[in-house]
């Protein structure tokens, strides 16, 4: 302290702030405040977050502590700050010193690592700007922005710990980094043309392609319809120029992606908008730092043809971008070499995650030469190794509300607090199909990034990285698993085989019921409408469309869907044709097998017969109860979708073809089939029973009649909507709370989850739905981590 200073009162505080406050320039702003209230200390990054010691004049003490939470960086979120008042020590000024070397092991690391930014403001302006030194540089970034999450090692997050520590920073670029007033003070991917990773543009072969540019030169393919693989903050992206019809057609013959949507890549807003409709949540969710692909609404010219190369673009997007689709996936720039990109290309870009179908995303130069021969013209490469493999985000908006679809690059690691604590750390490994796990540490839990359908050798093996990597990273060693109930889950089996962990098993849409209470702190029992394709269920059946009552520890079945045979088992979730049959002969006895329909025209009477024979002996027809494959037959009876080429592509389409005009509720009525439990028990069904069979005989009614199948899906959609939440609505009772709970795949269907949301709330419910985890199975994870940390609290 100073001679002034002497006889001033002085108090010291010790601060842990936990939360995302590494990565995120948050000592720095740490740095700046203490200057500004005249306080002297220091702030570092530890195993918990950043420790603050602070030492001053009270008053001035308790006005930096007051504004410390207020005006955070964007990218920071503080979970806690715990304090301790603790000896004056008169140093003089404030500094930022070095991380913690090492951590007692009876310290408990806390610290969250950030994920990606994408560029802020004040970088792509100096991206832009040909006088400052970064101009047209692909790999600026400051503490605000830029690559952090997949270049990490380990905590704390610092430069050594990163994939950066191999580009030794140039002497300007050392005293950016080293001068707390800076925007790239402690900016550990801090990097400029000088020092830090380089492009390459490479041919099929790996050699350089000639050419100065090669941005410019990878954007003249791009025009000339060529497809290139570019590497981003994630992993690689195949581009196509998305006017092209014939660039397109291409990349979806390379990658054998029949009909699943490719996502877009736009520079500005304003482009989105001249082919979407945007509200102001879904503008919100485009212009966030995260940077998901966010599905909106197309405008109507962008359902129309095209005519050749580039003869889409007056008429719109090339119509094979997403086929059969009323909605279009867009996300904008977040990384400088994407907006160089757009910018020399001078349009939106297809920018689809760069793997054949199924397999995990690719991030490594070779590797990329390796996986995607065949599929790229050419290799938009650079030198900063990724080293956490992840995948852009999906997020859509439903009633106002954010919802992930899949959760991933942005986002991962970020924490998703639960309403318990565990006492002991948790790994849930989660279900086969979309796969994620979850860790969770304390009160918070840290759901991964996408992983895949873990029946691809390539995706079981990024399961395996992905534990040890995210577990590294966290620095989190689990003592418990959750899993799947299913034994035949590559993830149920290999929780089981670790001996070390305790297992806890859930059940598959107990997990779904969990994902959405614990995201929204609650604890209490509610009612859940929990529709999806397939989860084992506690009587050893596939369940699959539900009403549950339960909390975070333990749950009922109140009723579900009438169980009906899949002739063919896994094959009736690819072709749809097959669960048509099954309920043609549920609705009718055997002679459904003959009834004729346009959609099904195409199944020959032979084929008819070996179904009859299947669903007579049993053979390889399992009973579901899922409305998953409800809503396939319906789109087979319609003649929309007969074989899936993606998962869900039945009832996409058959939601997409649905008749907006269509006055839902009044054609419910006409159908009669709003059944509910005791209709259902009138036809004989078990108690608890829904009977679909009406709505299978008022489809082909429809049909026969010669009604739309936009008419019938419509009216589909309604008379289901009816149904599921009327049995809900009977579920609520003493003890339970006035909540009810919408999740699962199925609910994906932005058709259904408006009817039966208005159905609800039109009596007084509440109704909640997964925002933060996706309602598919990409969300099972966190669900089962919040069962197992509700089962371990309650038993401590």
């Amino acid at each position: 302290m100073t001679a002034e200073t002497d006889h001033i009162e002085v108090v010291r505080l010790r601060l842990r702030v936990e939360g995302r406050v590494q990565g995120v320039g948050f000592r720095p702003y740490v740095y700046r405040l203490a200057s500004a209230h005249g306080l002297f200390g220091f702030a570092r990054n530890a195993a918990e977050g950043v420790t603050i010691e602070i030492e001053g004049p009270p008053d001035r003490v308790i006005g930096f502590c007051a504004r410390l939470p207020v005006d955070i960086p964007q990218a920071a979120r503080i979970a806690r700050i715990q304090s301790e008042r603790v000896a004056p020590i008169g140093d003089g000024g404030f500094r930022i010193t070095p991380s913690e070397a090492s951590v007692p092991q009876s310290t408990l690391a806390t610290a969250q690592i950030t994920p990606d930014l994408a560029i802020c403001p004040d970088c792509l302006a100096e991206l832009r700007d040909p006088a400052d030194r970064r101009h047209g540089y692909a790999f600026l970034n400051c503490t605000n922005c830029g690559p952090r999450f997949t270049i990490v090692r380990g905590i704390p997050y610092d430069r050594v710990r990163t994939s950066m520590s191999v580009f030794e920073q140039c002497p300007d670029c050392a005293r950016e980094y080293a001068r707390p007033a800076d925007r790239r003070y402690h900016a550990q991917p801090n990097a400029c043309p000088v020092c830090g990773p380089r492009l390459r543009l490479a041919g099929v072969d790996g050699e350089t392609l000639p050419g100065a540019d090669p941005v410019a030169g990878a954007a003249n393919l791009l025009r000339a319809g060529k497809v290139v693989a570019v590497r981003g903050l994630g992993g690689f992206h195949l581009a196509v120029d998305p006017f092209d019809d014939l660039a397109v057609a291409t990349l979806r013959d390379r990658k054998r992606r029949v009909g699943k949507p490719f996502a877009l890549m736009a520079a500005e807003l304003e482009v989105v908008r001249r082919h979407c409709h945007v509200s102001s949540e879904e503008e919100r969710l485009l212009q966030g730092p995260e940077r998901p692909v966010v599905l909106l609404r197309a405008r109507e010219r962008d359902g129309g043809r095209g005519g050749g190369r580039f003869g889409g673009r007056d008429g719109g997007l090339s119509p094979s971008v997403a086929p059969g689709r009323r909605e279009l996936g867009f996300m904008l720039a977040y990384t400088p070499l994407h907006h160089l990109l757009l910018d020399a290309v001078g349009s939106p870009l297809v920018m689809t995650s760069a793997n054949r179908a199924d397999e995990p995303i690719v991030t490594g130069n070779r590797e990329a030469l390796e996986r995607l021969a065949g599929l790229a013209d050419a290799f938009l490469l650079h030198d900063r190794e990724i080293l956490q493999r992840n995948d852009d985000s999906v997020f859509r908006v439903v009633r106002t509300r954010p919802q992930a679809v899949r959760r991933s690059r942005g986002y991962v690691p970020g924490a998703i607090p639960l309403p318990v604590t565990a006492p002991l750390p948790i790994l849930a490994v989660g279900g086969e199909l979309k796969n994620t796990v979850t860790l969770v540490r304390g009160d918070s839990a840290f759901p991964s990034q996408h992983i895949g359908d873990l029946d691809h050798p390539a995706a079981a093996g990024f399961f395996d990285e992905t534990i040890e990597l995210l577990g590294r990273v966290l620095e989190i060693r689990p003592r418990v698993v959750a899993h799947d109930l299913h034994p035949d889950y590559r993830s149920t089996r290999w929780a089981l085989d670790r001996p070390w962990m305790r297992p806890v098993a859930v059940q598959h849409h107990h997990a779904h019921l969990a994902s959405v209470l614990a995201e929204h702190g609650r604890t209490q029992p509610a009612v859940g409408i929990i529709l999806d394709g397939t989860g084992y269920g506690t009587d050893g059946t596939i369940w699959g469309g539900e009403i549950l009552v339960g909390d975070l520890r333990s749950f009922r079945r109140h009723a579900w869907l009438r169980p009906f045979p899949l002739p063919g088992g896994d094959a009736a979730a690819r072709q749809g044709w097959r669960s048509a049959m099954s309920l043609l002969v549920e609705a009718y006895g055997p002679g459904g097998l003959l009834i004729e329909l346009p959609g099904l025209a195409t199944i020959d009477r032979r084929t008819r017969e070996g179904i009859g024979l299947m669903l007579e002996r049993r053979i390889n027809s399992p009973v579901t109860s899922s409305a998953g494959r409800l809503f396939d037959a319906v789109s087979a009876l319609c003649g929309i979708c007969l074989e899936s080429t993606y998962e869900g592509e039945a009832a996409i389409l058959l939601e997409a073809a649905a008749d907006e005009d269509a006055d839902p509720w009044s054609v419910a009525q006409d159908n009669a089939a709003p059944a509910g439990c005791d209709a259902a028990a009138a036809h004989g069904a078990p108690a608890g029973s829904l009977d679909i069979r009406p709505i299978v005989r008022a489809v082909v009614n429809d049909l026969q009649a010669g009604t739309a199948p936009a008419v019938v899906s419509s009216r589909f959609h309604a008379t289901l909507a009816a149904l599921v939440a009327d049995a809900a609505i009977g579920a609520l009772g003493p003890g339970i709370s006035n909540t009810i709970v919408l999740s699962g795949g199925v609910f994906q269907n932005a058709r259904l989850d408006r009817l039966v949301t208005a159905r609800l709330e039109s009596r007084g419910i509440e109704v909640l739905r997964n925002e933060q985890v996706p309602p598919n199975d990409g969300g099972i994870s966190y669900g089962q981590a919040a069962i197992a940390a509700a089962v371990l609290a309650h038993e401590s």
